[in-house]
């Protein structure tokens, strides 16, 4: 049983990544790199954390799939959730969690914008080519704990995540507006 809601999922997560990588193109590395203000992140530093949050738990969905894939399937005629609301946007959420994948890149270690595109389309591939053949209900059976959302299942991980992405791409594009604000006369 191949799953809309998943398909749906990876779909999202490949167009809001491609929309905003596309409208970098043109960004000098001088831009990429600028901090709005002191103690905020630059563009490319968004970027890498972006993709160091889920580099981090790619390993972990993979391995418990794995190790309880077997238990997964003597679960799947149990229900299970596919749909979280964006905790991202919640006031109460804690948003300070975010020092613990710093970015590996920086104004004092800066790489090319094309080197930040490519490790993103790296990994959401191998997020694509991890979900999309797997078996929804068995995804759905099988929990990660994490201290914030608690016990989550793997169609919910991802879905995480990808509210984790938009939430900082909508980063990248305030900044890139102000950005180009600031070069128009």
């Amino acid at each position: 049983m191949k799953s809309e809601i998943i398909k749906s999922y990876l779909d999202l997560m490949d167009f809001q990544r491609e929309t905003v990588l596309s409208m970098l193109d043109g960004l000098s590395d001088e831009q990429l790199w600028q901090r709005p203000a002191p103690k905020e992140w630059s563009i490319g530093e968004i970027l890498d954390h972006n993709y160091l949050l889920m580099a981090s738990f790619l390993p972990a969905v993979r391995n418990l799939y794995g190790w309880f894939g077997w238990y997964g399937r003597l679960r799947r005629s149990r229900t299970y959730a596919t749909k979280i609301e964006d905790v991202y946007r919640d006031p109460k959420f804690p948003q300070w969690v975010g020092f613990l994948w710093t970015p590996r890149f920086n104004t004092r270690k800066p790489v090319l914008l094309e080197i930040l595109k490519a490790e993103l389309r790296g990994l959401h591939s191998d997020i694509r080519q991890f979900y999309e053949d797997k078996e929804e209900d068995i995804l759905g059976s099988l929990h990660l704990y994490d201290p914030v959302f608690g016990w989550i299942n793997l169609i919910v991980t991802l879905r995480i995540g990808i509210y984790h992405d938009q939430l900082h791409f909508d980063d990248v594009i305030k900044q890139f507006n102000e950005i180009k604000r600031m070069e128009t006369p």
